[in-house]
């Protein structure tokens, strides 16, 4: 269980040693930055094994057994999720290496990187309610100072509107766990969870838990929630874009939202709720895929394609079924893969050429074929299209739906994921194929540590599969949809461990 605030501890120490020797020392910051990401992955790979060995681990901060002192615990859905961030994390900080020298202040990229890095692993592994909101705004701060990093009109307006929007958020879920609190009287997750057990339903937690709806909808930027995010993530410098789009919405947003819903509020059950998170889904999907076919800039056509693939993973979520909740889990480790190289690829573009705009591309895979080829594996792989890993969470998903008897929103899905293919066949099109303009004729191909980067991402699009491999989806898949399917059991299973 020691391993557990290590998630915490070396994203900020080397985020502290980073702001004070990064300047001092020459390619210091780029050295302790990867070193700290690969050691996180690497932590984060055990915990899967720890936790299948001795199931749930429970740390008491400070030795204070919860509910009087703060917890972290760590289940199947915590060393899912602090896998998908970590690996993520640890291909960006090997991509900046090269990227991020046509910026002056490294060091303070590294700085703010570590620091929401921590925030993120924060959320993931708190067992406290209000933690959960200090780690929520620690990464969210870093977020909206790292949108506006170029300091240009474009990235300071994006960020302002982000951070707006991003109070908003957190203060609906401030107000929700204050709410929470007076009616509990404790803050720890576990703790909740049982007292709302024994006192049964009630009408605060109804109104609670839209609360939450509407905060984590926002982070996770669920129609009608997303109106932020086609601004912010187009603007930040292409790494953040991946971490953003990878797999900050999803740790901020959906994380949150489906541990908080199912975990401790216990709303697993409730056919209003699910009906709820079908609709807002299905909704999400259609009105993503629509706004990204009509988009010709590169990076914010990739922006409304998350709002679309956010919408899926809601929508599995939604049907409330088990096999709904693996493809969902599944979607969602799926997305942070590919569409974290698809940003990748958009600043490959950019560093190679300096340009956004699709129509104004053509050709770029002569002159950059590792791009190229990584961002047409990562687009069939969106799209759904076999054998990549896309086309396997999305058949579960609509399997479930078919299992739920949701026959139309089950078309819907199909049908988005064609609509997904068409703008992903617009962007190879008008990118990469096609001749060659004059302009572009003295393109080359990006520096060795971003190949490397997009190379491992599309790796992973096309053994994804695997994944779902009996020894391998126990492991990885199944025990953390088990966590979420344990419900109110959560409370019972966090206590027994301590």
């Amino acid at each position: 269980m020691h391993i557990i605030p290590l998630f915490v501890a070396i994203p900020l120490g080397s985020a502290f040693l980073v702001s004070l020797l990064g300047k001092r020392v020459k390619r210091f910051s780029d050295s302790l930055s990867n070193l700290a990401t690969f050691s996180l992955f690497f932590i984060s790979l055990v915990s899967i094994f720890l936790v299948r060995n001795q199931g749930i681990l429970v740390y008491k901060v400070g030795g204070w057994i919860p509910p009087i002192g703060i917890s972290m615990v760590m289940d199947g859905l915590t060393s899912f999720m602090l896998v998908t961030v970590n690996l993520i994390a640890f291909l960006v900080t090997i991509y900046s290496i090269s990227y991020m020298e046509k910026y002056t202040a490294k060091d303070k990229f590294y700085t703010l990187f570590l620091l929401m890095l921590a925030g993120m692993n924060g959320v993931i592994i708190t067992g406290d309610m209000f933690n959960l909101f200090v780690f929520l705004e620690i990464a969210a701060i870093s977020s909206y100072a790292l949108v506006a990093f170029g300091t240009e009109h474009e990235e300071l307006e994006a960020s302002f509107k982000y951070a707006v929007m991003g109070c908003l958020a957190s203060s609906f879920i401030l107000l929700g766990i204050a709410l929470l609190y007076s009616f509990t009287s404790t803050l720890n997750m576990a703790d909740i969870s049982r007292t709302l057990t024994e006192r049964g339903d009630n009408k605060i937690i109804f109104f609670v838990s839209t609360l939450f709806l509407m905060g984590f909808g926002l982070k996770a930027a669920l129609v009608p929630f997303h109106w932020w995010l086609p601004d912010a993530h187009p603007s930040a410098p292409a790494p953040i874009s991946a971490m953003l789009s990878g797999v900050l919405i999803k740790v901020l947003g959906i994380y949150a939202l489906v541990r908080v819903l199912f975990n401790v509020l216990g709303l697993g059950e409730m056919k209003s709720i699910l009906y709820i998170l079908m609709i807002l889904g299905t909704i999400s999907m259609v009105v993503g895929a629509l706004l990204a076919l009509g988009q010709k800039d590169f990076k914010r056509l990739l922006a409304y394609s998350s709002i679309s693939q956010i919408g899926y993973i809601i929508f599995a979520f939604g049907l409330g079924t088990p096999l709904g909740f693996l493809g969902a889990l599944f979607h969602l480790f799926n997305h942070s893969t590919f569409k974290s190289l698809l940003f990748l690829n958009s600043g490959a573009v950019v560093y190679a050429t300096g340009n956004r705009d699709l129509e104004k591309m053509g050709g770029l895979s002569q002159k950059m074929p590792v791009t190229g080829t990584t961002s047409l594996i990562a687009s069939m792989s969106i799209s759904g299209i076999p054998p990549f890993s896309g086309f396997w969470s999305k058949l579960i998903i609509i399997i479930a739906a078919l299992q739920a008897r949701q026959f139309v929103l089950a078309f819907i899905a199909i049908l988005v994921s064609i609509i997904t293919l068409a703008y992903y066949l617009k962007v190879q099109k008008l990118a990469f194929f096609g001749k060659l303009r004059k302009k572009w004729e003295g393109v080359k191909e990006v520096p060795f540590p971003m190949k490397l980067s997009m190379v491992i991402l599309s790796i992973i699009c096309l053994a994804g599969g695997l994944l779902l491999l009996p020894g391998i989806s126990e492991v990885f898949l199944e025990t953390a949809r088990d966590a979420l399917l344990a419900g109110k059991e959560y409370a019972a299973l966090v206590f027994g461990a301590l």
